[in-house]
């Protein structure tokens, strides 16, 4: 996995108010994660303040964004951070943006696609694979469903492909 790949932490929604601060949706851990960085995008927004919104998002003030039109500007913007600024995972823990992009393999070897995608609907992780056609499939991130998965390929039992 390459260390430089950036890695989604949020995205900005909105202004807040009309001093410049905006609206965050979290994708990542949570508020501690993104607070964790002081920088994001390649350092072009570096972080000045940040807050809980209380409805599991958070409120941001970047350097140099001081009205709401600036605010409203970085409408859009996905807060990335290089892969490499992540903290280091224990032993058969990943992050999502690892399998993004990864080919996709049956058990018997036939390519299916790559991962689009990964989900969370509250039971387990759920890859999002898309076809060579463009059709979309799920498949459980589960060991019956991927018996196994490197930094190279994901492979799902033959019984889960389309």
């Amino acid at each position: 996995m390459p260390d430089d790949r950036p890695v989604t932490l949020a995205a900005v929604t909105g202004a807040h108010g009309v001093g410049g601060e905006v609206r965050l949706k979290l994708l990542g851990e949570g508020l501690e994660a993104l607070r964790a960085h002081a920088s994001f995008n390649n350092n072009t927004l570096t972080l000045e303040k940040l807050r809980d919104d209380g409805k599991g998002g958070a409120i941001a003030r970047f350097e140099g964004v001081a009205d709401r039109t600036a605010a409203e500007a970085l409408r859009g913007t996905a807060l990335t951070v290089p892969r490499a600024a992540l903290p280091p995972l224990a032993e058969g823990e990943f992050y999502h943006s690892d399998l993004l992009g990864l080919p996709v393999f049956t058990s018997a070897g036939e390519p299916v696609g790559q991962v689009h995608a990964v989900e969370n609907f509250g039971a387990t992780d759920i890859i999002e694979i898309e076809r060579a056609d463009g059709a979309l499939f799920m498949v459980p991130l589960t060991t019956a469903a991927v018996p196994e998965w490197n930094e190279d390929r994901l492979v799902i039992d033959v019984a889960y492909a389309p």
